[in-house]
């Protein structure tokens, strides 16, 4: 049996093979995207692939933290579904192992829960404590659902009492936060997108005026005064772009 233990950190993304290459020619297109619309100049994409690097770091951040809420979401249906076994007999830890084949079913074999299965049970067969890799699957997701029951399981099975009630009622608790996650997500996801709409408009509006007017804007490209003219513009667009980025996240920490 093999037990090296190769743990995920859920606070780093974990690229799929060909996502990096394909999200770099994104950002990439980006990058060529600024140069054209605020200078009309290939030489400014080596300045402004500071921005596409920006731009791809966020990507990844925010592929991550999905995969979090992906496995807070799959780890509620793990823990009812051990609740189930132990109401029929099983010991704690082969109820965690047997639920695997659930996961498979409900999520398929690559989903997040069942990685972190695979390598509980290769834990498990090293003689690390039930307790000690459900503490350490919560530090490396981050995931608060995760980490509240580490820590209510680890008192349970320290002190004692009716394990499969208090695995149920964890994953009833679990449920009713990422149901109010997923909720508040539903609401924003309107004006999400009228973020987005707001992104691309300004370039919306420069590429019409540029169709309907050739030329229009032909004094604000090569030469001093128009560069530093559409720099102040980027510095704001870039600015109104990270405010929107910095709004989104408050309505969601303030929900």
């Amino acid at each position: 049996m093999e037990t090296n233990l190769k743990l995920q950190d859920y606070h780093k993304y974990c690229w799929k093979k060909g996502e990096k290459w394909k999200t770099g020619v994104f950002c990439f297109g980006i990058t060529g995207l600024l140069a054209y619309f605020f200078y009309q100049s290939i030489w400014a994409m080596i300045p402004l692939s500071a921005v596409g690097v920006y731009v791809f770091f966020q990507i990844s951040k925010e592929k991550a933290e999905r995969e979090r809420k992906e496995l807070a979401a799959q780890f509620r249906e793990c823990i009812l579904s051990v609740a189930t076994s132990l109401q029929a007999g099983y010991s704690v830890e082969n109820a965690f192992l047997e639920c695997r084949q659930d996961m498979i079913l409900m999520f398929g074999g690559d989903a997040p829960i069942c990685r972190e299965l695979t390598m509980l049970k290769r834990g498990l067969a090293i003689n690390i404590s039930l307790e000690e890799l459900l503490l350490d699957m919560a530090s490396r997701s981050g995931c608060d659902e995760i980490a509240q029951f580490a820590q209510i399981f680890s008192l349970a099975k320290r002190n004692g009492g009716n394990l499969a009630e208090i695995i149920k009622s964890s994953a009833h608790q679990i449920g009713k936060q990422i149901e109010l996650h997923q909720e508040v997500q539903m609401r924003i996801s309107g004006k999400q997108m009228e973020l987005t709409i707001m992104e691309f408009m300004p370039f919306a509006i420069l590429f019409y005026i540029n169709m309907g007017t050739p030329g229009y804007f032909d004094s604000l490209y090569h030469n001093l005064a128009g560069i530093a003219i559409m720099t102040g513009c980027l510095a704001i667009y870039c600015g109104a772009y990270l405010l929107g980025k910095y709004i989104m996240k408050g309505c969601m920490r303030g929900w």
